[in-house]
């Protein structure tokens, strides 16, 4: 047996006893506080039920795969920072969550520093050198298909640059000891029961193209439930990546072999715009809120503006209504109105749009935006232009024992993004060119209309709605790392969360189960999960002029982490498959 063949075996068996046992960590049933006499939720709402808070005192890691979360807090137990921790458990993800972890996609982070300096890195995808504004019109003008399936659809990925940045800056390890646990991933892990059924979603999307069929449909149907998964050419890909670094991906054997794929499908990423890709550091958006500082993602994220634009308008009010009533539902869905609409008319890369962000974060402007607000009617969005994201997206949270924390957000944008699989190389494509505004003004697949901010052109970032968000108390500690998947809902579903605490007093477990609506300017609907108003709120609503929606099922994919007394709780959320583990025991 070679030294590698060992390493890779030991973090097997590593992840496997750690996401099984989870020894490190004690596991909560209940919430923190119950109330009997007054249901804070709607009579059938199971999630809290279903919610497992995790406790732990010198480090917490919550993402979308609890084989994932067992990677980064072996990292931190091995002495590793978050950082360590983010890069770890992002390439673990590229493995074990292949619709949203990737090596084909992009990301941003927000980080966090143990002095509380914070940091924001954007590695989100960029338009090829030979993309054009119009490239997904036909010849009538109307929207194509080639934006979002095939390979005309994939932006230069950028998650490999994005992590190689983050280690270069502030990791400690070795960046080939953080690759490792997603390589003995890739040498073969057992699939679980969800992971199947989201194969098995995928399928229709994968089976188009022949290595995608190969690596992911097994026998042409997806694995079943305790199938053993071995990825090769992922193993491959990611073994050069340990041994050569970064520069592997955009100059090297990957390369070469992404750039093939593309000539063989016709997409448009060649070599110079691999080696032509940087991950950017930028300045994070800063809001206070009801006496707590909260940072989040700039352009060419709009999630962190438009997050602030909703908690500014809502900072005027000094009591918010109760929960879940149709007063607080109605002033949640007007902020949301008149954040969204200034996100979709004014909202681009930064890098080639002038961003008016000094006014949109401004008191005065968030006077003015509530001044909009009428109590018991329903307000009405002028018809102006709007974006486009998919659910399929992931966030993780990690917090280490010196208190540093790492919010990150990456994405393919559909669920298994273009559903092209690089040929030799084992890792999707992501259709992230659907972001930009194929047609400003007209409705995309996810009914977010927007305008000439967020066209398309060479170079450019596409506009997303991902918002990693770091929270600090009014003291100035680090209090809570927030971020979620699901499109457009990502801004509104990490703000419930935020005022589910801040503004009632939620436990973390709470705050994460509560039902979450949603409203984005256009189309003019109040969207609600299933069963997640009363049929009291929901009447209340109609009365005051508002057309709701109700889901078919539920937002986002929460990954949370809160300071409680002297450690952490970290929730991942019921809706989805993802695990919490933590390090340390305060047993």
């Amino acid at each position: 047996m070679s030294p590698n063949t060992s390493t890779h075996l030991r973090w097997l068996v590593v992840l496997l006893v750690v996401a099984a046992a989870v020894p490190a960590c004690r596991e909560h049933e209940k919430p923190q506080h119950e109330r009997v006499d007054d249901p804070l939720f709607p009579s059938g709402w199971s999630l809290l039920e279903r919610t497992r808070p995790v406790e732990a005192t010198e480090g917490m890691v919550v993402s979308g795969h609890p084989l994932a979360s067992a990677v980064g807090a072996k990292i931190l137990e091995q002495g590793g920072n978050a950082i360590d921790a983010a890069v770890a458990v992002g390439f673990a993800l590229a493995v074990v969550l292949p619709e949203s972890g990737n090596l084909g996609g992009g990301g941003f982070l927000v980080y966090r520093e143990d002095d509380g300096a914070v940091h924001a890195l954007d590695f989100r995808e960029t338009a090829p050198a030979g993309a054009s504004r119009d490239m997904y019109l036909d010849a009538d003008g109307e929207l194509t298909q080639d934006s979002r399936i095939g390979h005309r659809a994939s932006g230069v990925p950028g998650s490999v640059a994005g992590f190689s940045e983050m280690h270069q800056h502030y990791a400690t390890l070795p960046w080939a000891d953080l690759v490792e646990p997603a390589i003995s991933l890739a040498r073969g892990h057992e699939i679980d029961e969800l992971r199947s059924s989201h194969l098995a979603d995928g399928k229709s999307r994968l089976e188009r193209f022949e290595p995608s069929a190969r690596q992911f449909l097994p026998d042409g149907e997806a694995p079943q439930p305790g199938y053993r998964w071995a990825q090769p050419d992922l193993e491959k890909t990611l073994t050069r990546i340990a041994n050569e670094g970064a520069q592997e991906f955009y100059n090297g054997q990957t390369a070469d072999l992404l750039v093939a794929e593309m000539t063989r499908g016709g997409g448009l990423i060649n070599h110079q715009d691999l080696t032509a890709y940087e991950a950017v550091w930028r300045e994070p958006v800063r809001v206070r809120y009801r006496d707590h500082l909260l940072w989040s993602m700039p352009p060419s994220s709009s999630g962190g503006v438009t997050l602030a634009l909703i908690l500014n308008i809502l900072q005027g009010y000094e009591n918010l209504p109760p929960f879940g009533s149709g007063e607080l539902v109605h002033v949640e869905a007007e902020a949301m109105r008149w954040a969204f609409l200034e996100r979709n008319l004014h909202l681009g890369d930064s890098d080639f749009v002038d961003l008016p962000l000094e006014r949109m974060l401004s008191d005065e402007y968030a006077t003015e935006l509530r001044s909009r607000i009428q109590p018991g009617r329903a307000g009405e969005t002028p018809v102006v232009a709007y974006e486009r994201e998919s659910e399929s997206t992931t966030h993780y949270s990690v917090v280490d024992a010196e208190g540093r924390a790492a919010a990150v957000t990456v994405t393919l944008n559909s669920s298994y993004g273009n559903g092209v699989t690089v040929t030799g190389a084992g890792f999707l494509l992501n259709n992230e060119m659907d972001d930009f505004a194929a047609k400003p003004g007209s409705p995309n697949q996810f009914q977010l209309v927007q305008g000439e901010a967020n066209a398309i052109a060479p170079g450019k970032r596409m506009l997303s709605s991902m918002t990693p968000t770091i929270v600090e108390s009014p003291q100035g500690e680090l209090l809570m790392v927030v971020g979620t998947s699901g499109g457009s809902t990502i801004i509104t579903s990490v703000f419930h969360v935020l005022s589910n605490v801040l503004d009632h007093g939620m436990s973390l477990g709470e705050a994460v189960a509560a039902p979450r609506v949603h409203h984005q300017a256009l189309p003019d609907l109040v969207f609600y999960e299933q069963g997640g108003l009363s049929e009291e709120t929901v009447g209340e609503l109609e009365a005051f002029g508002h057309t709701l929606e109700q889901r078919d099922g539920y937002s986002g994919d929460i990954a949370a982490i809160m300071r409680v007394g002297g450690g952490w709780i970290g929730v991942a959320d019921p809706r989805r498959g993802g695990g919490a583990v933590g390090v340390g025991s305060e047993e």
